[in-house]
C-alpha cells in the first residue's frame, strides 16, 4: 500500500523494518506498548534496532540505563500511518475537533429535551402525554444509530432538501473556492439529530422515574404542607435531587456518543474521527485504527472518573474511596 504494486524487494524490506512487520506478533505487541508508555526502554546506540529513538525525531529525557537499554521519559507514540507515513497522533488530532463538536451538541440538545419532557411526563403521570412520551422514548431507544441516520439523511437531506436546505452529506469544516477552511454549521444539524435520538429517550425515561421517586418522598409532602407552591416545590426541591442519576447518565452517554459517531459520520460523510477510523479500517491502515480506538477508550475512562467525582459533589451522601 505504501510503495505501490511495482515496489522492488529492497524497498519492501525497508518498509517492513520501519513498521516492524518483519518481527513476530508478540514482539510487535511489546514494541507497541513500549511506544505507548511514557516511561519506556530503548536502544539508543543501534539504529537498526526496532526500539531505536533518533534524537532529531523524538523528544525524550534519559532516566537511567539497564544493560544495553536506556529507560527514557517521552510522549506516548501511536506510531505512523501505513499509507501517509504521518504520525497517527497528527492524523487523529486533525479530526478530533469535528467529532467533539458533534458529540457535545448532540449531548447538549438531548439533555435539554430529555429532561424537559421527562419532567413534563412525571407531572402528568398516566395522562395521554405521559403515555405518548413513554412510547416515543421506547421507539427512540430501540433505533440503532445507523438506522436513524439513514432515515434522517434520506428524508430531510435528500427528498426534503429543497424545503430544509440541508445536505444529506457534508462535513463541519470544508474548503471554499479559495482553498480556505470554513465552518458550515448546517451540516451539523442532521448528524446531531441522528446521534441524539437514543440519549433523548433514555434521559426522558430516567428523568421521569427519578422525578416520580422524589415527588413521593416525605420532605416534598412536608414542603407542600408548609404552604409552598406546587411548582416551587417541584423545581426548587424535587428537580435538584432528581437530577443526580440523570447527570450521571448524561456524563456516561457523552463518552458513548464518541463511539456512536463512528456510524453517524460514515452515513453523513462527516469528516471526523469516526470517518477517519472507518476509512483506515477499509484500507487496512491498522496503526490509525488502533490509535482511534485507544483515544476513545481513554476518553471513556476519563469521563467516567469525572462522572464519579461530579456525582459525589452533587450528592454528599456519595463517598469516593481510594
Amino acid at each position: 500500500m505504501t510503495l505501490g504494486q511495482r515496489a522492488d524487494t529492497a524497498s519492501v524490506q525497508a518498509i517492513e523494518r520501519e513498521f516492524r512487520l518483519n518481527q513476530p506478533w508478540y514482539k510487535r505487541l511489546y514494541f507497541y506498548f513500549n511506544d505507548l508508555s511514557p516511561v519506556s526502554a530503548h536502544k539508543l546506540n543501534d539504529e537498526n534496532h526496532p526500539t531505536y529513538l533518533a534524537p532529531n525525531q523524538a523528544h525524550f529525557v534519559k532516566l537511567f540505563t539497564v544493560g544495553e537499554k536506556t529507560i527514557v521519559l517521552k510522549k506516548p507514540d501511536l506510531g505512523r500511518s501505513f499509507q501517509s507515513r504521518r504520525k497517527v497522533s497528527e492524523v487523529l488530532s486533525e479530526k478530533v475537533f469535528a467529532t467533539a463538536i458533534l458529540a457535545l451538541f448532540a449531548m447538549l440538545i438531548a439533555s435539554v429535551i430529555g429532561i424537559v419532557i421527562g419532567v413534563f411526563a412525571a407531572l402528568r403521570q398516566y395522562s395521554f402525554w405521559d403515555n405518548f412520551i413513554l412510547t416515543s422514548s421506547v421507539i427512540g431507544i430501540s433505533q440503532p444509530a445507523f438506522f436513524s441516520a439513514f432515515l434522517i439523511a434520506i428524508i430531510f437531506g435528500y427528498y426534503l432538501s429543497a424545503l430544509t436546505g440541508l445536505n444529506h452529506q457534508g462535513s463541519l469544516v470544508v474548503l471554499n473556492d479559495y482553498g480556505d477552511e470554513v465552518i458550515v454549521w448546517k451540516n451539523l444539524i442532521l448528524p446531531v439529530i441522528a446521534l441524539g435520538i437514543r440519549p433523548v429517550g433514555i434521559i426522558a425515561q430516567l428523568t421521569r422515574a427519578s422525578m416520580l421517586d422524589v415527588l413521593s418522598q416525605d420532605y416534598v409532602r412536608t414542603a407542600r404542607a408548609k404552604g409552598l407552591s406546587y411548582y416551587k416545590v417541584v423545581f426548587k426541591h424535587a428537580l435538584r435531587n432528581a437530577l443526580n442519576p440523570v447527570l450521571t447518565s448524561i456524563s456516561g452517554w457523552l463518552a458513548a456518543l464518541l463511539t456512536g459517531a463512528y456510524f453517524i459520520e460514515t452515513v453523513f460523510n462527516y469528516d471526523g474521527l469516526g470517518l477517519q477510523t472507518v476509512n483506515s479500517l477499509k484500507n487496512f491502515d491498522f496503526p490509525v485504527v488502533m490509535g482511534g480506538v485507544l483515544f476513545v477508550a481513554v476518553v471513556f475512562v476519563i469521563v467516567n472518573i469525572f462522572t464519579d467525582i461530579l456525582y459525589s459533589l452533587l450528592d454528599p451522601r456519595v463517598v469516593i474511596k481510594g
